[in-house]
């Protein structure tokens, strides 16, 4: 079982010029009690000898499926599937016989949102899930009304009405920490990367546990503090509360080593979570981002198909596309670029924003002057580092240069809000720089992407590789000589 917490490691050091200040990391608990920890959450109410013990420790047996995923959703963690079927089918039975009962109406809500995401049936369950908690909000104006109307708001990419619901929330209930995580999203979507800190501190005064440990992963990834979140996560996994949570840590976890080019962590991260949880479909489609970027194109391909038969995002079909692109499969890339378009009106239907992912599909595969346009109405909406990066390609791929790099500087710069660590952000305003003749800049941007990740992207990767090579080496400029007096 060490697998599932072994793997989550701090990295140590900056990895260039542009990284954070080196940050002490944290001390890492012993690996026996690492191991122990894990063990106790998959085995519920086994007996475990611990050492030292001569009789075995009794445990209380872990709680029914639906109580399981009633606890999951009123927190923000993952729930399981067919603990979740359970939950909704027992909270639609009691609300039908109680329909003046708030709080029946809140789980219910929170409920239909986490089906919805795991499930990407968006089009059923967001519209019940508003109809549930606006019912609920009704009966009695509560915190977990407010909070699961925020992360609602959240998952259909609303973050201005996220952070209407989120901060009704917080004033409802200060003392709530459940109210703080959507929150915290919210500030994220909306480039409020100042509050986001500052909502993580408050919340983290009020409640420790995977969670707000998840939640603090998120908000030092965005910071770019890289081995602070991997830390933070490698505890999250060791306390998990269930298969499904612990699945949902070790996917984040293998985000970040995926992130960081490391590609034999990630993948043990994503396999490892898959069978935790055979539903964890973000961590099938990481397992075909991994595969394919260590050359095992037949299982990546497969990996894809997996994630998308069980959660049909249209990000899985972009990435699924470019990668048959990549293999010049163009009749199949196409195929997947249909099948994003369609995703992306359904979900439109039930009230999902994808502007930001349709305006990269755009910029990147089909009209830049149409991305443009769709992305500057999302930049004046919601000005986060993700649409600014997304907004200075389009602008540069649509032949505004100048334009471009005010853009890809505040997605890659960290006095912006650019901490991200990402190879990608950093290649296009690599290839920006280029375009406009600042070869210094961009060959050092070049470098640092496919230093971060050499292997970003099937389709793009190599054409930062060939744009690097391009430019070639720095001109050895001789040393002016002193004058002498």
């Amino acid at each position: 079982m060490h697998g599932t917490t072994q793997g989550i490691s701090a990295e140590t050091g900056a990895e260039n010029g542009t990284e954070n200040a080196v940050r002490t990391p944290r001390r890492r608990r012993p690996r026996l009690l690492t191991l122990l920890a894990t063990a106790l959450t998959l085995t519920g109410g086994a007996l475990l000898f611990l050492p030292g013990e001569s009789a075995p420790v009794r445990r209380a047996p872990a709680p029914a499926p639906g109580a399981q995923a009633h606890t999951a959703v009123t927190t923000g963690m993952a729930a399981a599937l067919p603990d979740l079927t359970t939950l909704i089918g027992e909270r639609e039975a009691f609300v039908r016989r109680h329909p003046g009962d708030a709080p029946a109406w809140a789980v219910l809500g929170a409920a239909y949102v986490e089906r919805g995401r795991r499930t990407a049936e968006v089009t059923v369950y967001y519209p019940k899930a508003e109809h549930a908690l606006r019912t609920s909000l009704r009966a009695a104006r509560t915190a977990d009304a407010l909070t699961g109307l925020a992360a609602l708001a959240g998952a259909r990419r609303d973050f201005r009405g996220a952070k209407e619901w989120g901060e009704a929330a917080v004033k409802a209930a200060p003392k709530r920490w459940t109210a703080y995580g959507p929150l915290i999203d919210a500030y994220t979507g909306l480039g409020d990367y100042k509050k986001a800190r500052a909502t993580l501190e408050k919340l983290m005064e009020l409640h420790s546990g995977p969670a707000v440990q998840a939640k603090a992963s998120a908000v030092y990834r965005d910071r770019g503090w890289r081995e602070d979140a991997a830390a933070v996560l490698y505890d999250a996994s060791a306390r998990a509360n269930s298969p499904a949570e612990q699945a949902a840590l070790l996917t984040q976890a293998g985000q970040l080593s995926w992130e960081r080019g490391d590609f034999p962590d990630a993948l043990r991260h994503f396999q490892q979570a898959v069978r935790l949880d055979p539903d964890q479909r973000a961590a099938q489609a990481g397992e075909g981002r991994t595969l394919a970027a260590l050359g095992r194109t037949a299982e990546a391909l497969a990996a894809y198909k997996s994630a998308l038969a069980g959660q049909p995002l249209p990000e899985y079909a972009l990435e699924l596309g470019e990668l048959y692109e990549s293999l010049g499969l163009t009749e199949q890339a196409h195929a997947e670029y249909e099948v994003l378009r369609a995703r992306i009106r359904q979900d439109s239907a039930a009230g999902v924003n994808d502007a930001l992912l349709l305006g990269r599909f755009e910029a990147g595969h089909g009209d830049p002057e149409e991305a443009v346009t769709r992305l500057r109405a999302e930049w004046r909406r919601q000005p986060g580092i993700a649409v600014a990066d997304a907004l200075g390609w389009a602008l540069h791929r649509a032949g505004q240069g100048k334009k471009a790099l005010w853009y890809a500087s505040i997605a890659t710069d960290g006095t912006k809000g650019g901490g991200v660590r990402s190879a990608s952000y950093l290649f296009h305003r690599g290839v920006i720089e280029r375009e406009l003749g600042k070869y210094g800049p961009a060959r050092r941007h070049l470098q640092n992407a496919l230093r971060i990740n050499p292997r970003f992207s099937p389709l793009w990767a190599p054409q930062a590789r060939a744009a690097l090579e391009a430019l070639g080496e720095p001109p050895d400029v001789p040393v002016p000589k002193s004058r002498k007096r």
